[in-house]
């Protein structure tokens, strides 16, 4: 059996993010959500995923209610879309993400928070609908915002607007845009 490039990368994404200081461990899973998005503009696209998250053992600037924090989190989705005119549908995603937090501190019933990530994602092909990425790899970045709520603050609803990119890596590089709503439970 031979393994396709993507599949290579993603493993190798895996492997780095088990093995990075900021991890705690591998068993430290502290979230997970499910994830729903559109693609902006003009493509046609729906995405279904999954995420896992690892918080980091820090926080920055805690000295009045907010503090700044972050988190690992380890995706997959898949894309379905118009087969168009590269003649594919579907694809799947995987990605790694460290995402910087702004939060303010649980306590309160609703604690409202803001995020940027930048992440490397890796697909299972190269193309879907009109979209031809070149290769299948690329950046993706997001800036979102949400609310962390329930009695113990563990629940999370989070809207994100997210860039993928290959940065030039490819020959082409048309980029995707999405509108992804997050719904997350923490342990």
């Amino acid at each position: 059996m031979k393994l396709r490039p993507s599949y290579v990368l993603a493993i190798a994404c895996l492997i780095a993010v088990l093995t990075l200081g900021e991890v705690k461990s591998v068993q430290a899973i502290d979230g997970i959500a499910l994830d729903l998005g559109t693609a902006a503009g003009d493509t046609d696209v729906e995405r279904y995923g999954i995420t896992i998250k690892s918080d980091w053992n820090a926080q920055w600037f805690a000295e009045g209610d907010w503090y700044l924090g972050g988190y690992w989190e380890l995706g997959a989705s898949y894309w379905d879309g118009d087969k168009g005119r590269t003649g594919n549908g579907s694809l799947g995603d995987f990605h790694v993400t460290p995402v910087l937090r702004l939060q303010r501190k649980p306590g309160m019933t609703i604690s409202p928070f803001f995020e940027f990530g930048l992440g490397a994602h890796v697909h299972t092909d190269d193309s879907i609908g009109n979209k031809n990425f070149d290769i299948p790899f690329a950046f993706g970045s997001h800036v979102g915002g949400g609310l962390r709520f329930g009695s113990q603050a563990q629940y999370e609803l989070i809207y994100r607007f997210q860039h993928l990119s290959n940065a030039g890596l490819g020959d082409d590089n048309p980029g995707i845009n999405f509108h992804v709503l997050n719904l997350g439970y923490r342990f």
